[in-house]
């Protein structure tokens, strides 16, 4: 899909990914590119941790798309929350989601958010953290924030964009985007580097 007319003033770009999150994130640059699926098993290696898990997925992603469109660049990007050394996943349901809501409160968790940009043979890959510590709250709490937003496909359960900041104590991030999925402080610098303009005219 398309989000923004084409310009001569960027190269081809192309995000790799069936994130809406990270598709609305790019958006904010203003700079045309497409959204392509990639097809990549998600599936941690046997002892993998959790931050080389997300490089290895963020770099998995974009080497899917780079290889059928070697002359664009592409952006791959993988989220892993990490408590106690311990991934915590998308939890697809209510009781899943609670179950990470009440395991998670009082504790901090780190979200490793990889980010890949690669054309062809060329690639940088890096791996933005953010510290989040979430309150000790009644299941009822969480209950009425489940119901009310329904997070199930957000790593953690808690939307920070959303009603979830109400559910932390802090965030530490040197790029606040990376914790909603697309670290754009990060990625501007990678996309200026490969010579896009941002802005770019209109």
């Amino acid at each position: 899909m398309s989000n923004f007319s084409n310009s001569s003033q960027n190269p081809f770009l192309i995000l790799a990914s069936t994130s809406v999150y990270r598709r609305q994130l790019l958006e904010r640059l203003r700079i045309p590119f497409e959204v392509i699926s990639p097809q990549v098993d998600e599936a941690p290696l046997t002892g993998e941790s959790t931050v080389d898990l997300a490089l290895r997925l963020a770099q998995a992603k974009a080497a899917a798309v780079t290889k059928e469109h070697p002359h664009a660049w592409v952006i791959g990007s993988d989220q892993v929350a990490d408590l106690c050394g311990a991934a915590i996943g998308k939890p697809g349901n209510f009781e899943r989601a609670m179950a990470q809501l009440q395991l998670m409160g009082g504790q901090t968790v780190t979200f490793h958010t990889a980010l890949c940009l690669m054309k062809g043979d060329i690639e940088t890959t890096l791996s933005v953290p953010s510290e989040v510590r979430f309150r000790k709250l009644s299941d009822d709490i969480l209950e009425s924030y489940l119901l009310a937003e329904e997070p199930y496909d957000c790593a953690g359960s808690a939307k920070s964009e959303g009603l979830g900041i109400s559910l932390l104590e802090s965030i530490k991030s040197d790029d606040p985007t990376a914790l909603i999925g697309l670290p754009l402080i990060a990625l501007s610098g990678l996309l200026r580097d490969a010579g896009f303009i941002i802005p770019s005219k209109t």
